[in-house]
């Protein structure tokens, strides 16, 4: 069956492979990035792709008003934007905060906020996090912004399993290891991840079909390595 699917940060990276792969399976893709050219250059008729950065009002507006005038309804939501930053926390500004938050947790709420009046019982909303946010994982210096960050999504995941439960909306958070991305490539040259990009969307956009069948409000960490 046809779903209808938001993803967040879909201009490269896991985020455009999602984007490839559920295309191609037939599904209806609403691609969000603040760079729409890549979705755009795909040329595919199922996938739209718009303009949206997740500190603006009005590009959540635009969303809304596609939503309401193409679709009326959202099976799936992925929450994959995101922004890192490797700094020593010393350097490490209010308005660094600021951005790294405004992406990975305020817009993760808001555009969650904003679609939940359009999902039903079946719906699935996934937030990408980073095993860099669970407790008890290997931490690293630099990525106190980053990293607290993504431990407020799997909280936030939580709560709004728990919130919405009676409407039978799931609510899932996948925390990733180390996935070769050109964003990992900027927060550190030269380091070499196990997955590629493709590898872990093949994974995701799975989990994003069949996952809340048997998970909600849970944490899982997808990562092969120790501890």
């Amino acid at each position: 069956m046809v779903k209808h699917i938001v993803i967040t940060g879909t201009s490269r990276g896991i985020g455009l492979e999602l984007v490839k792969q559920l295309a191609s399976q037939g599904h209806s893709i609403l691609a969000l990035s603040r760079n729409s050219k890549p979705c755009e250059s795909l040329n595919l008729s199922n996938v739209m792709s718009l303009s949206c950065d997740l500190s603006l009002e009005e590009d959540f507006d635009k969303v809304i008003d596609f939503v309401t005038s193409s679709w009326r309804k959202v099976d799936i939501l992925i929450n994959n934007a995101g922004a890192i930053l490797n700094k020593p926390f010393e350097e490490t500004t209010m308005e660094d905060f600021q951005n790294v938050y405004q992406t990975n947790v305020y817009g993760v709420a808001e555009m969650t906020r904003r679609l939940i009046p359009f999902m039903e019982t079946g719906s699935h909303v996934v937030t990408i996090s980073s095993m860099g946010g669970v407790q008890g994982s290997m931490k690293f210096p630099g990525l106190a912004a980053y990293s607290s960050s993504k431990g407020a999504v799997i909280t936030l995941t939580e709560l709004l399993a728990e919130e919405y439960k009676e409407l039978g909306i799931a609510f899932n958070v996948l925390a990733l290891g180390a996935v070769q991305t050109e964003m990992l490539e900027e927060a550190f040259p030269g380091y070499k991840a196990p997955l590629t990009a493709e590898e872990m969307a093949n994974y995701i956009q799975d989990f994003a079909l069949t996952g809340n069948k048997i998970y909600n409000g849970k944490l899982l960490q997808v990562s092969n390595s120790t501890p």
